[in-house]
């Protein structure tokens, strides 16, 4: 709302972006709203993609696109070898080699503090640390909630869709390998991605964008579709093309509208 002072009233005609006035008087603009993307406050249960901060005494502090950073205590985490007995004070010593400052991990909200700040747990097999992969920041309210976000892709790529908005895209790991020997995966994270591997995670990440900037919801679905929708473009560097762009995004949208209709 615009208020316009002056000795008399006048009349005036607000239009999108522009204030017109029928004569010249002093102007004032309080409260003008504005639309804005706001950090989402996240649920117990919320999948979670986080990177560490900090090592602090018994628990990790980590980042989550959250108003306050999120905790990790030691206590809710995995020991090696998916021992179960109380943490120790050796445990406490050597809680960097489980996770460092920069390291990328998914979890899961286990509760929310008074403050709003989350505690989380990595108890999970499916949970922990991540690697060789990329990362993928949008708006929280973007995210659709499903009751799986971890998903292998046709396309050979593993998603893991944050609930905070962080999505994590990586070459896919046979779930009965991690199952079977969860340590020999952790030993293997840093193998060396391939050409094919890379240019995947490339064009999903394109992907990805190009629905965010058409403000699509995002889920398997949507990124699978835009996936496909994509191959008709080569190079992964036409995907920046603002008409390549708004080009998946329409013909992802049309396919769930077809979808929805079926």
């Amino acid at each position: 709302m615009a208020y316009c002072f002056a000795n008399k009233l006048i009349r005036h005609s607000l239009q999108p972006q522009f204030l017109y006035a029928s004569k010249e008087t002093i102007c004032e603009a309080p409260n003008f709203g504005c639309q804005r993307h706001v950090q989402g406050a996240s649920e117990i249960g919320d999948v979670v993609v986080g990177r560490v901060l900090e090592v602090q005494q018994r628990r990790w502090k980590v980042e989550t696109n959250s108003r306050l950073d999120s905790i990790l205590q030691l206590s809710s985490v995995n020991l090696p070898g998916g021992e179960l007995r109380r943490r120790s004070a050796e445990d406490e010593q050597t809680m960097r080699k489980h996770l460092k400052e920069g390291d990328l991990i998914s979890a899961e909200v286990q509760s929310v503090f008074a403050d709003g700040s989350l505690s989380l747990h990595t108890r999970s097999l499916k949970y922990g640390k991540l690697s060789q992969g990329v990362l993928v920041k949008v708006f929280p309210s973007l995210i659709r909630r499903r009751k799986n976000h971890f998903h292998n892709l046709p396309c050979g790529v593993s998603v893991i869709i944050g609930n905070n908005g962080f999505i994590w895209l990586s070459p896919r790991l046979e779930e009965a390998t991690i199952d079977e020997n969860p340590d020999e995966t952790k030993n293997n994270e840093l193998q060396p991605v391939d050409s094919i591997d890379r240019e995947t995670l490339a064009r999903l990440k394109n992907c990805i964008a190009a629905l965010v900037a058409s403000k699509m919801m995002l889920d398997d679905s949507s990124i699978m579709f835009a996936y496909e929708e994509s191959l008709k473009y080569e190079d992964v560097k036409e995907l920046l093309d603002p008409e390549a762009m708004l080009d998946v995004a329409f013909m992802t949208q049309h396919r769930l509208n077809n979808l929805m209709d079926e």
